[in-house]
């Protein structure tokens, strides 16, 4: 009795055998013990250059005379699904290729071509990704799905550094959408305003920051969902941000934090709104903007919390090393002092509190920073040796230290100095009194 494979038994054998042949190359080598090294080329290419050569879908073997059910299809489709997401993209490509090869019909090539596209990019070969995304484009012209592809296809080209080819595909989306009006208006038009979306990330992403921040301005003004436009209301003040135009980007982030003061990107929003104020040289606005960071209320950080704490500290750190390395010791401290609220931790606090000791330093408030320094290393001294596991701590407390016995040198100097002054005014001689002129005795 002969026994006959359809293509998902042939599918399930050609799994079974890769992953013995995987195990058989992973086994050690049986003299010495030692496992044999992989090589060099299997790392991980991201570039477009580094990548293998294209796969060329053309090229593929011709279709054998077996057909299959539309089960067995289904089945093939959904074992290449589950493998990409689970990253066994090698089973993944042997069931879409398993279609590829038998009597499937159009509908079912087409499936299985936007499967293996979307495995190779997931894989992050997105050269063999846009040669499968061309073929769907040439053989499907009018095809419903075809938006999807444009859209997927200018997403890999911009992964490749292609930007103009990108933003051309981006392009296509909106007019296919317009020819294919009849069916899932809404579905094509959401189509449209994503492409639009990916336009404006493209100039961003290539740095024509000028382009982006008036692409996303538009779609500020597009009847979308109030998320999307909270994110291009950002990420318009957010290209003004990066082309320098500080103006533009304060004025875009003050109508953003207004209208969205609970939105993800209002931390960020407030770190730009400071920056931009400091490059202005307004000062003082700078730190209002800085210490409304640092002080916002917990309420609205309970939901996202490691965000705004990153946010806090960069922005806090940022603006307090640049006020303190312009002169402004005074601004400095304040923030100094509202950064070592942020957290107990001493990995955290103490390294803060040692800024602000050179705060009051600069301040010549000497008793206030010796006050600071010895609080560093005596916390030093009773700290949890996990904590200071890297000796970064113990380096802290020297600093502070080395500080204290400088001020303690300085005071001694001051003192000493002094004393010789008084006693070189004590021992000069006496003036002179000024001479009289005889003559003019009477």
């Amino acid at each position: 009795m002969t026994l006959r494979l359809t293509p998902t038994l042939s599918l399930l054998v050609l799994i079974s055998l890769t992953g013995v042949t995987a195990q058989a190359n992973s086994t050690p080598h049986a003299e010495g013990g030692h496992e044999t090294p992989p090589p060099a080329h299997d790392a991980v290419k991201t570039t477009e250059h580094s990548e293998p050569a294209p796969l060329l879908v053309e090229q593929e073997t011709p279709k054998t005379l077996q057909r299959v059910s539309p089960e067995e299809v289904r089945s093939l489709l959904r074992i290449g699904e589950t493998k990409t997401a689970q990253g066994d993209y090698e089973s993944a490509e042997i069931a879409y290729r398993q279609i590829l090869s038998a009597r499937a019909t159009a509908e079912q090539d087409r499936d299985a071509l936007l499967g293996l596209a979307r495995m190779y990019r997931r894989k992050n070969e997105l050269t063999r990704a846009a040669a499968v995304y061309e073929k769907l484009i040439k053989e499907y012209p009018g095809d419903a799905l075809l938006p999807i592809v444009y859209l997927e296809l200018g997403r890999t080209h911009r992964g490749l550094g292609a930007y103009r080819l990108a933003i051309s595909r981006f392009y296509s989306v909106i007019n296919t959408t317009l020819k294919l009006t009849e069916d899932g208006p809404d579905t094509y038009r959401q189509l449209a305003r994503t492409a639009q979306f990916e336009v404006a990330e493209t100039y961003f992403l290539s740095g024509n920051y000028e382009e982006a921040a008036r692409f996303f301005s538009r779609l500020k003004l597009l009847d979308l969902a109030p998320v999307d436009r909270a994110r291009a209301h950002f990420k318009s003040a957010f290209a003004h941000f990066k082309d320098e135009d500080y103006e533009k980007a304060t004025a875009t982030l003050r109508s953003f934090l207004e209208l969205n003061p609970d939105d993800e990107n209002t931390p960020e929003a407030l770190y730009l709104l400071s920056v931009s104020l400091r490059r202005l040289g307004q000062h003082q606005e700078s730190l209002v903007a800085v210490l409304g960071l640092l002080k916002r209320e917990q309420s609205r950080t309970t939901h996202d919390p490691k965000r705004w704490t990153y946010w806090q500290r960069r922005t806090g750190n940022q603006l307090a090393n640049e006020f303190y390395e312009q002169g402004d010791a005074s601004s400095a401290l304040v923030i100094y002092l509202s950064l070592s609220r942020l957290s107990p931790e001493p990995s955290w606090r103490l390294p803060v509190m040692y800024q602000v000791g050179l705060c009051y330093e600069r301040l010549r408030s000497e008793d206030q920073a010796r006050e600071v320094y010895r609080g560093v290393v005596d916390e030093v001294k009773t700290a949890d040796p996990v904590v200071n596991r890297a000796g970064e701590l113990s380096e802290l407390a020297a600093m502070a230290t080395w500080r204290l016995q400088h001020l303690d040198w300085l005071s001694s100097t001051d003192r000493e100095l002094n004393t010789f002054l008084q006693t070189n005014e004590a021992t000069q001689l006496p003036t002179p009194a000024p001479m009289t002129d005889s003559s003019n005795r009477t």
